[in-house]
């Protein structure tokens, strides 16, 4: 789906009003919890890879127990691990709230009836208001069945000092993105970092480059199964990425190295930039952070509008939990804006809420101006409407980066996929 841009009309104005209202609260020990009835444990799944944010949400979940006089059991797991995990124990074994993803991803378990919905929570605590679009991502036929934690905007990461030595900036258009890579080659750098070996970045490329030439409309046809992967508008999209992938703009044997490691390269001053969103920064040793930079992806076609590839994770109750009302409790505390803009400071996520104060972070203020000027954002979560398709997606255009040679056996076969799916 399209996913407007919740950021559009937030102000500083609005910003500060949120940020008074939420130390106002806190001062006068507003927001008070109330205790649960019969009172039951709380069992949460996470997938939480940064430390910090982490450590800031084991310490709200011991706060809210406290208070609440209940005891609540964070089991944090592995982030790729977590994405088969979950497909489990959903169905036996569910905790009371877990971590997930917006947009399809959250969907194809809103249609298997394992997510619980959440409408009455939104209504009591009046979510619609402070999240205005972020809303949509997580509703499904009018009705709310997760809650928006933190957003991932998409693009060009780099380091200032790098970007310094080199004598270059960020390139805007594409002619300026071939000639850094030149730049790149010459001084023995990668011009782009890239780890494929989880099968996602790659697919967060061909996003950017078919946003940049095909805009968002058509990106989203074919992301939902209305547009052909033989199409002649995916034509060029194939024909510049070849051209980058044979010109050695990316990181060699790029399927055997995970994001991680290719965010290392670029840490370590190995690669010119890498697109990504700003949790690459945990690549980064913590001193190097305030060398990272970001810029859009480059402009390909100038007739085509500015769109940007934008995620949204996301919490949920599960529809098997055993506590289901204590788990509302809990995310409501978790969800007032004190303790979510804590929660959301380490990691460089954008904030889902239009009433929480400006991050202490340079990349997410810069990633908010950003997403400010857009003329609209596809979810990174959205882009497939069928689960078997985004794998089939992932896959192939992993293999595309490895053997670009391919391309028309791993076109075909994305489409025999889309017809056999689709029922086309």
């Amino acid at each position: 789906m399209a996913f407007t841009n919740p950021f559009l009309t937030t102000t500083r104005r609005t910003f500060l009003k949120g940020a008074g209202m939420a130390s106002a609260a806190a001062i006068a020990g507003g927001f008070p919890i109330p205790a649960i009835a019969q009172a039951q444990d709380i069992t949460i799944i996470s997938d939480i890879s940064n430390g910090d944010g982490l450590t800031v949400f084991r310490k709200i979940a011991d706060d809210f127990a406290k208070q609440a006089g209940v005891k609540v059991q964070v089991n944090n797991m592995d982030h790729e691990a977590h994405k088969t995990a979950i497909r489990n124990y959903l169905v036996a074994g569910a905790p009371d709230i877990c971590f997930w993803f917006s947009g399809n991803r959250m969907r194809a378990f809103v249609k298997r009836g394992l997510f619980d919905d959440i409408s009455d929570l939104f209504e009591k605590e009046k979510y619609k208001d402070v999240l205005g679009a972020a809303a949509g991502a997580v509703t499904v036929n009018g009705k709310q069945y997760g809650l928006p934690t933190g957003g991932t905007l998409w693009g060009m990461f780099y380091r200032k000092d790098v970007f310094s030595q080199l004598g270059v900036s960020a390139p805007t258009s594409w002619d300026d993105f071939l000639a850094f890579g030149a730049k790149c080659k010459s001084a023995n750098l990668t011009p782009i970092a890239m780890g494929t070996k989880e099968l996602w970045p790659a697919a967060g490329w061909f996003d950017q480059m078919n946003l940049r030439i095909n805009g968002l409309d058509k990106h989203m046809a074919l992301m939902n199964g209305e547009m052909s992967y033989l199409d002649p508008a995916l034509k060029p999209v194939f024909d510049m990425w070849e051209t980058l992938i044979k010109q050695d703009f990316f990181t060699p044997n790029n399927t055997s190295f995970g994001w991680q490691e290719a965010g290392a390269l670029l840490s370590q001053k190995k690669a010119g930039m890498m697109n990504l969103g700003a949790f690459v920064r945990a690549a980064f040793p913590k001193d190097d952070v305030d060398q990272l930079a970001l810029a859009p992806f480059p402009t390909i076609d100038p007739k085509v509008g500015r769109f940007e590839e934008f995620s949204l994770d996301s919490v949920h109750i599960p529809a098997n939990a055993k506590n289901k009302q204590g788990a509302r409790e809990f995310l409501a505390y978790f969800y007032r804006p004190e303790n979510l803009a804590l929660y959301l400071e380490p990691g460089g996520n954008v904030p889902p809420r239009n009433d929480l104060p400006p991050s202490k972070d340079p990349l997410v203020n810069a990633a908010v101006a950003s997403l400010k000027t857009v003329q609209g954002t596809s979810q990174y979560y959205d882009r497939d409407s069928d689960p078997d398709m985004a794998q089939a997606g992932l896959v192939g255009f992993q293999e595309f980066m490895a053997k670009p040679e391919r391309r028309d056996a791993i076109l075909h076969r994305l489409e025999a996929t889309r017809k056999r799916i689709y029922k086309l």
